[in-house]
């Protein structure tokens, strides 16, 4: 982020080639972390599964197939793997920030997701997959954390409603509602 005399801090974006607009998709924020927290960042990058396992997939088809298998929950710590006893003040008790945990497999595939580079097309794919809630619900957050913030609403329409999978349902509303803040 650069920050110049009092103007406002801005994102780096990464613009698709011109002529290649159709189906790459451009990247805001920063193109290492893909905006993740940096402790969940961490811990991601040090998991066995994603250092062992996950490297071995190669392929968008390998990385949906291993959501769909693996993924249970859609935070980002194993349940019962964070220690918040004794977190006093704004850190008490709230999800993601604190002491940390055993990352989840699901914020691993996603950040897996990211290392593929997703072109339009397979993030449709992802967002309208109708095996598991969780497939979409991982497109979903892909696309909060490395899209525009003003793009965001536009994803996100038409799927708000979503009734067949109250789970995604969630998702997006969360991330909806969170995006309410970044909306310049």
């Amino acid at each position: 982020m650069a920050n110049v005399g009092n103007q406002l801090p801005t994102q780096a974006v990464s613009k698709p080639a011109p002529g290649k607009h159709g189906n790459v998709l451009p990247l805001w924020g920063n193109e290492k972390t893909m905006n993740l927290n940096p402790m969940i960042l961490t811990n991601v990058l040090s998991s066995p599964y994603f250092k062992v396992q996950l490297y071995e997939l190669k392929t968008y088809h390998e990385v949906v197939d291993e959501i769909y298998f693996k993924v249970t929950h859609a935070e980002p710590w194993e349940k019962g793997s964070r220690k918040t006893a004794g977190q006093t003040g704004m850190c008490g008790g709230v999800r993601g920030v604190g002491t940390g945990g055993i990352v989840s497999t699901a914020f691993c595939l996603l950040y897996k997701l990211f290392t593929l580079k997703l072109t339009r097309k397979q993030l449709m794919g992802l967002i309208t997959h109708t095996d598991s809630p969780y497939i979409r619900a991982l497109g979903f957050m892909y696309i909060r954390y490395t899209q525009p913030p003003a793009d965001l609403v536009e994803w996100y329409d038409g799927f708000l409603d979503d009734e067949e999978m109250p789970i995604v349902q969630q998702v997006i509303w969360i991330l909806y509602l969170s995006t309410v803040g970044l909306r310049v």
